[in-house]
């Protein structure tokens, strides 16, 4: 198991139902990886987007490296080009334009020294869904606190 931070989209779960998920390679400058191996990204507000046959991820924050900055400064928003076959990247648009799913970056790692972003095809969950999701959590923990003997909130 790698040493390296893991940087994960905690809310991609609540707000989008996981369909599939799969890992892409990730383009980046010396300055992002340097910056990522010190766990300064986020994926929050992040999506993937396929366009003219080419993936790409819109919308991760990569801080910039502080010793860098002196050799040009790079957006920190920018599109980061998504590393996958052809044949994935067809399969992929096919499946998102028929069912209306979207790409949504679950975390991003390091994996043998290069940067990989685990992909999720996800759909949107509704409000009810949500809140059932966060019921059923909530009951398991007082099922889990009632086995161990502690107290139950009524």
């Amino acid at each position: 198991m790698s040493t390296q931070p893991t940087i994960q989209n905690r809310k991609a779960r609540h707000l989008y139902e996981i369909l599939d998920t799969f890992e892409a390679g990730l383009a980046l400058r010396g300055s992002e990886v340097k910056s990522l191996r010190a766990g300064k990204g986020n994926l929050q507000d992040a999506y993937g987007r396929i366009k003219n046959g080419e993936a790409w991820l819109v919308g991760a924050h990569i801080a910039l490296y502080p010793p860098a900055k002196e050799y040009g400064h790079d957006d920190p928003v920018r599109r980061r080009k998504l590393l996958l076959h052809k044949k994935e990247i067809e399969q992929l648009s096919a499946e998102i334009d028929r069912e209306r799913l979207t790409l949504i970056p679950l975390k991003l790692y390091f994996s043998r020294g290069r940067a990989k972003v685990q992909l999720g095809l996800a759909r949107g969950k509704k409000q009810h869904d949500k809140r059932r999701d966060l019921k059923k959590r909530e009951q398991q923990r007082e099922m889990e606190r009632h086995a161990k003997g502690g107290r139950v909130r009524i």
